[in-house]
């Protein structure tokens, strides 16, 4: 019985490393699936001191009457992706009434508020899609002349390609913003890069659009 025992418990401890083993790669794997998107589908930009920015935040399904932990994280990242050396700068945000009965973008603008932020804002409220996105907040953001979209990393850069395919104008326009710190929010990160890489996947063979 005691080397019986012996046994099991040199296969549960086994078994315990591998599987903490397993979660580190993933998360490791993730963190970089992030940091790359995080810099992908930029523009050049002209050399030119900023002028305007326009701080695109894409919405997630919001159930309730506050803005959830999705989208109260986006708007964190948003925030902090405020340029201190732009001359103006505006917060455009996305998202229509979703999975609920106020749109995502009037949840994230009362976030932004209580987060301390007395700035401009620019709301769009209907769209359902990251495309329809994108695609409405382009006479949004036309005055900007840097432009940073801010959600997870991976569905920020499917929505940096849609903005490039749809306004390739403003696409040159497109700089980074600050929604990927090491770490940071790990328990959504796996999931979004998977998420996140099929969506571009199915972006890059022309099959269809993707939700946050």
């Amino acid at each position: 019985m005691p080397v019986t025992a012996n046994r099991m418990s040199r296969a549960l401890r086994c078994a315990a490393v591998a599987g903490a083993a397993a979660l580190a790669a993933v998360m490791v794997w993730s963190e970089l699936v992030h940091e790359r998107s995080s810099r992908r589908r930029m523009g050049a930009g002209d050399g030119h001191p900023v002028r305007r920015e326009a701080i695109v935040v894409l919405g997630f399904r919001n159930r309730g009457t506050h803005a959830n932990a999705v989208n109260r994280y986006r708007v964190r990242a948003a925030l902090r992706s405020l340029s201190p050396d732009a001359g103006e700068a505006v917060l455009v945000l996305c998202g229509g009434a979703v999975g609920g009965d106020v749109p995502e973008a009037e949840l994230l603008a009362a976030y932004a508020r209580r987060r301390g932020y007395a700035g401009p804002v620019r709301l769009e409220t209907l769209s359902r899609t990251t495309r329809e996105n994108v695609q409405n907040a382009t006479g949004l953001i036309e005055d900007a002349d840097a432009i940073r979209i801010v959600s997870n990393s991976p569905h920020a850069e499917l929505a940096r390609a849609y903005l490039w395919e749809l306004r390739p104008d403003l696409g040159r326009r497109l700089q980074r913003a600050k929604e990927q710190r090491l770490g940071e929010v790990l328990y959504m990160k796996p999931y979004s890069a998977v998420r996140g890489l099929s969506a571009l996947a199915r972006y890059d063979r022309g099959t269809g659009d993707e939700g946050a």
